[in-house]
């Protein structure tokens, strides 16, 4: 009996401790999943973690930052990025086209968010120190839209930008579903002028374009980017609505005064009928979550009675 114990009890000490440790949950990493995200120009950017340090280097990007919460992880922003107040706060990194790229580095980003002017020089350049840039190029309002996604499934922000797009959708919609009931001839001629001095205005294929046509009017330019164009153009294409970008600083309402004071513009509709209207330059061209606000007021003097 006693060689029998002597067998069985080192067995059933195995099988006992077997027991133990096979239900014991395996431990878990606590190191975060590298995250791969696919810009808008098509590069393939793989982040290591939810980035800490975030540059921006486009007003638009800050903008869009900001909206989302993660005010307190930018470390550096462009000499422009004016939008919200709390972005003049940060860390100037230098222009929006020429951004200093040594002051970029020594800010040590986990992230820099650039933009289409950037794809040349200023992305390689800093990849080329380690450096992990996200391209954004929106140029509709749809990719705008995509744009805050992308941003906020880089940053770990996804419910913020969820959030955020479907707000921003409501808006819009709440716009086109009055616009879109309009009849052609119902649809007022715009012209909106960036400067005036040469005389430049937006065309197909902008920003502005896009708002013209969602707030029910007809865009006057039918040539694409922002032309140059002469005032017997204005005067022949005679619209019913100007609106004038304007902003802040010495001269920055001078399209507007010109488009109320130029003599030659004196028997246009837009000006018999009073309907010359200057809008922040800065809303209605970037392409972040204030691009909604530009188009409720493009909505509201192209369509007023529609506003009510």
């Amino acid at each position: 009996m006693k060689g029998l114990l002597r067998l069985f009890v080192p067995i059933l000490v195995s099988l006992f401790l077997f027991s133990i440790f096979s239900c014991t949950p395996a431990p878990t990493s606590t190191t975060p999943a590298a995250l791969t995200i696919t810009d808008q120009v098509g590069r393939t950017v793989t982040l290591d973690s939810i980035p800490q340090r975030i540059i921006s280097i486009a007003p638009a990007n800050t903008e869009i930052l900001f909206a989302l919460g993660l005010g307190d992880r930018i470390v550096g922003v462009t000499d422009y990025c004016n939008y919200p107040a709390e972005a003049k706060e940060k860390t100037s990194i230098g222009g929006f086209s020429s951004p200093n790229l040594e002051k970029i580095i020594s800010l040590s980003p986990d992230v820099v968010f650039a933009a289409p002017i950037h794809t040349k020089q200023v992305i390689p350049q800093l990849e080329s120190k380690g450096i992990k840039v996200i391209a954004l190029t929106p140029g509709t309002l749809d990719e705008v839209l995509n744009a805050v996604t992308l941003i906020g499934k880089a940053t770990g922000a996804e419910k913020q930008a969820s959030d955020l797009v479907n707000s921003m959708t409501k808006r819009i919609k709440a716009v086109t579903d009055k616009t879109a009931k309009l009849k052609d001839a119902e649809k007022p001629k715009v012209l909106y002028l960036v400067w005036h001095d040469p005389l430049m205005a937006s065309g197909l294929t902008t920003f502005h374009d896009e708002l013209i046509k969602k707030a029910g009017g007809v865009n006057m330019v039918t040539a694409e980017g922002y032309p140059t164009i002469g005032l017997e153009t204005v005067v022949a294409g005679n619209p019913d609505v100007i609106i004038a970008g304007v902003g802040m600083g010495e001269g920055a309402d001078a399209p507007l005064v010109f488009a109320k004071e130029e003599p030659r513009l004196s028997d246009v509709n837009a000006r018999i009928n009073n309907r010359i209207y200057g809008i922040n330059s800065d809303v209605s061209g970037r392409a972040g979550p204030r691009i909604v606000d530009a188009l409720e007021e493009f909505a509201r003097v192209i369509h007023p009675e529609l506003s009510k």
